[in-house]
């Protein structure tokens, strides 16, 4: 790939006045061959594993960064999710099957199954395996580790339920692992057993840090229609159709990308489009760079370049500015929807011409404490969880680090889940919630988490009670059109 003298000079302002850079460098490993039925031997293996393919991760992304002038923000690793190998471990083994199976379909049962118990010992199995993964995390200097998740959109098995419910200890006892639970499919539908179980982990999550904000849940999404090859976190996990270790790049530039729309205030929407399109092409091919080197300096293959436009608490890089660029007084008004749906679009576009390989999340993310645009409209009062929602319909993501009320009822935060899966089953598309009930603070309240978490207002949340409807077994289906094959 060959770059011109305009395009590395361009691609300098770029950087050195619109804050582009690469948001990750993120290292796919498999660890599913090192299932033990031992619990040191697994750990062992896991640190053993991480540790030959990631020792050099960090001073690489620096190299390249010295080299090219590119920023790189940060340096993850993403694993195998981590039910696929707990099953093995004897204490897990020994959970009645039964138990399990009359979980996943009540059907045959005449009264409601409670979810089965999950034994201390098990939970500490299961901190046991976080522990390790967040002490070699922290042996190869990599800011976050994703993974330590269950795929559960159609039922669960016995290592799923024990991880599940190990979340709020893990996530409250570790510092760099960050977790994920797949909930619905478009070709599975909704299973609204694991959406309830989720309102009462996030809580317990909360709760165990409440002393720091509740800023556990902010390591937790839950997905609908997860992708195997997401670079970033908290969602980020290495599928198991993935080789055995490869890298993807989360490559970000909403700075880019407002500069070229401010100059557009009178255009149209055609041409408001293909000038996105071509920056967003720029963008990609700077991670197209940074993921080729990275690649044959660590020796492992390249997977995915990732488009998504992630923003941070800097005024200047910001999504909700993109869109109030193109005409909107506030983000959340009339007609933020459209912008956004113009923008992720574009932004595709542009970067399925610069790359042959194109995956994770590609679009535009809406975080709200990560946003310092999105923080100042719902301070405004212009944008609510609801307009969050619509615009989830169109975006990479979801509801995506929105602080809530510490009061809010566990069966709410269900409720908010199966909203928010709902529309990934419906239109076929990943969406994920990331939400935070924040302990002892109510709506209005600042929320400060610090560095790329940035801060946020607590927003307010529908007291309406749906704990009828989420309190119900079973597995909403399928929709008709996930029947193509």
């Amino acid at each position: 790939m060959a770059y011109s003298a305009e395009e590395i000079l361009e691609t300098k302002r770029m950087i050195e006045e619109q804050g582009l850079d690469v948001r990750t460098i993120t290292l796919g490993i498999n660890l599913l061959d090192c299932a033990d039925s031992a619990l040191e031997k697994m750990q062992e293996k896991i640190e053993t594993k991480i540790y030959s393919f990631a020792q050099n991760l960090s001073q690489v992304a620096s190299s390249i960064q010295e080299d090219y002038g590119i920023p790189i923000i940060n340096r993850r690793i993403t694993i195998t999710p981590i039910s696929l190998l707990l099953g093995v471990l004897q204490p897990i083994q020994e959970l009645p099957l039964k138990d399990i199976q009359a979980f996943n379909d009540p059907l045959f049962h005449k009264n409601k199954i409670a979810s089965p118990q999950i034994s201390d010992e098990v939970i500490n199995s299961c901190v046991a395996i976080a522990s390790t993964l967040d002490k070699v995390a922290k042996k190869v200097n990599v800011d976050f580790l994703g993974g330590f998740s269950a795929l559960v959109h159609k039922g669960f098995t016995r290592a799923d339920l024990c991880v599940i419910q190990s979340l709020p200890e893990a996530l409250s006892q570790t510092e760099r692992v960050c977790a994920s639970v797949s909930v619905a499919s478009t070709k599975a539908g909704m299973n609204m057993n694991a959406v309830k179980m989720m309102g009462d982990v996030i809580h317990k999550i909360a709760m165990n840090t409440r002393d720091n904000n509740s800023i556990g849940c902010a390591k937790l999404v839950v997905f609908s229609n997860a992708v195997d090859d997401n670079p970033f976190m908290a969602g980020g996990f290495h599928g198991v159709g993935e080789p055995e270790c490869c890298v993807n790049v989360g490559v970000s530039g909403p700075g880019v990308i407002r500069n070229v729309v401010r100059h557009l205030r009178t255009a149209d929407f055609e041409t408001l489009a293909e000038t996105i399109k071509k920056a967003a092409f720029k963008i990609t091919r700077v991670g197209q760079l940074v993921a080729q080197q990275a690649a044959k300096r660590l020796g492992v293959p390249f997977g995915i370049v990732d488009i998504s436009l992630a923003p941070t608490p800097r005024p200047y890089d910001s999504v909700a500015g993109i869109i109030e660029e193109m005409g909107l007084e506030s983000t959340g008004g009339p007609g933020t929807t459209a912008a956004l749906a113009l923008l992720t679009d574009a932004v595709k576009k542009g970067g399925l011409m610069a790359s042959s390989y194109v995956g994770g999340l590609s679009g535009a993310f809406i975080p709200v404490s990560e946003d310092f645009g999105m923080t100042e409209a719902v301070r405004r009062g212009s944008l609510t969880i609801e307009k969050l929602e619509a615009m989830t319909s169109v975006c990479s993501v979801g509801i995506d680090m929105v602080c809530v009320p510490g009061s809010t009822a566990p069966t709410t935060i269900s409720g908010i889940i199966a909203d928010e899966a709902s529309i990934g089953v419906i239109n076929n598309k990943t969406t994920g919630v990331r939400i935070i009930p924040v302990i002892g603070k109510e709506v209005g309240e600042l929320v400060e988490f610090g560095g790329l978490l940035g801060s946020s207002v607590v927003m307010p949340v529908n007291r309406s009670s749906c704990e009828m409807f989420i309190n119900r077994q079973g597995r909403i289906p399928a929709p008709g059109h996930s029947q193509r094959n």
